[in-house]
């Protein structure tokens, strides 16, 4: 297995802040929704479904605990806004899961087109790590991007997760893709 490393800041990657999901972040849930940026995750929810999201996203910022149809779990839902005018640009998110018989944490991240290949996904993902570690819950988090999602892949390497494989994943629930398993440890 390969060694696995800090999470990086690139140099000359723009200073980004990450936030909790507040109610004015719904425009920004429903840019994130369109095909161009949901190819990999099997498509845009409906309009109800990006509302049902939202409030969900609310609720765990508020909270920390997601309710949703795999039950009752702990998540950290962030927004990603660009320093100094903070921008909204993306989310980045980290829930509990049990993956192959441990407890650990699932990432997610999405950012806008028109803010993609500047490095503020990767800067985000590290912040988001930091906050993973410094929570001591969990001893590893896990991504699942789609093998067809070259970005996605890239920035987990250029971040430091280590690749375990491919594996089948489902997402959205009925959807089964094939994913690359990046993990991160967080000890």
């Amino acid at each position: 297995m390969a060694r696995e490393h800090p999470p990086l800041k690139p140099a000359g990657a723009p200073a980004v802040r990450l936030v909790p999901w507040a109610e004015e972040d719904l425009p920004l849930l429903v840019a994130l929704n369109e095909p161009e940026m949901t190819e990999h995750l099997g498509g845009p929810e409906t309009p109800e479904q990006v509302v049902a999201r939202h409030r969900r996203y609310m609720a765990a910022a508020e909270t920390g605990v997601m309710r949703d149809d795999r039950g009752e779990y702990r998540a950290f839902v962030r927004k990603i806004t660009l320093e100094p005018d903070g921008s909204s640009v993306g989310n980045v998110n980290f829930w509990d899961r049990e993956w192959n018989g441990d407890a650990v944490y699932e990432m997610g991240w999405s950012v806008l087109p028109q803010y993609q290949g500047r490095g503020i996904a990767s800067a985000a993902v590290a912040q988001a790590v930091e906050l993973a570690r410094k929570t001591n819950r969990r001893a590893a988090v896990h991504a699942f991007p789609s093998v067809e999602n070259a970005a996605s892949n890239g920035l987990c390497r250029k971040v430091g997760f280590t690749l375990l494989g491919e594996v089948k994943f489902e997402y959205p629930k009925g959807h089964w893709m094939q994913c690359n398993d990046w993990r991160f440890s967080l000890r």
